[in-house]
């Protein structure tokens, strides 16, 4: 998982181009919104178009667990692990 997490982080700073952050500036618990990498709903929606592009993970805006997938690279890579199995 520690791969798919580091994706995860170089998909946040490439699709964000989050210039001056590196992969190891991100805690993998950490917040990414508000708190800790501090992203807005502007990014949130452009980093649901990037991680659907390259995971292929299906990702709803009506879905209420949205904020829950996305509110860390843990969860975030959680929620690709089951989506894939």
């Amino acid at each position: 998982m520690d791969d798919l997490k580091q994706q995860i982080k170089e998909l946040i700073i490439n699709s964000l181009e989050l210039d001056g952050v590196k992969t190891e500036d991100i805690v993998d618990s950490d917040p990414l919104f508000r708190e800790g990498l501090g992203l807005d709903s502007i990014d949130a929606l452009e980093l649901g178009v990037a991680i659907k592009k390259k995971f292929g993970v299906k990702l709803s805006a009506e879905n209420a667990d949205n904020r829950k997938h996305f509110a860390s690279v843990d969860a975030l890579a959680a929620y690709i692990t089951e989506f894939k199995s």
